[in-house]
């Protein structure tokens, strides 16, 4: 079973920057999805950001031109830089890795979260 474990996670002024990474116990980025999701209290779980298996992204409209995924060559971290940060983008960030076998089965990874505050 692929583990995530979240860093980077803390208290930030408003405009500054922050880069969570995620790293994976093994090298599963050539075959899983990876994405970025935060939770605000009394929230659901919404998608930030994702990367394909091509590398191809895919961002929420709020953090479009602000954050930014990316992953390394090797294939075991993947990163989220998020600059500009706002207020409203305090939340638990967690990283998921998503992939479906040849019968159509979904494997479904989370890790345990970071949390992200953003002073204003």
């Amino acid at each position: 079973q692929v583990q995530l474990v979240e860093s980077g996670g803390g208290l930030v002024q408003a405009g500054r920057s922050l880069r969570l990474s995620c790293a994976a116990s093994r090298s599963i980025l050539s075959i899983y999805v990876m994405g970025w999701y935060r939770q605000a209290p009394g929230k659901q779980r919404d998608l930030v950001a994702s990367i394909s298996t091509t590398g191809s992204t895919n961002y929420a409209d709020s953090v479009k031109g602000r954050f930014t995924i990316s992953r390394d060559n090797a294939g075991n971290t993947v990163y989220l830089q998020m600059n500009s940060l706002k207020p409203e983008d305090t939340a638990v960030y967690y990283c998921n890795a998503e992939r479906y076998d040849s019968s159509g089965y979904r494997y479904n990874v989370w890790g345990q979260g970071t949390q992200v505050t953003v002073s204003s």
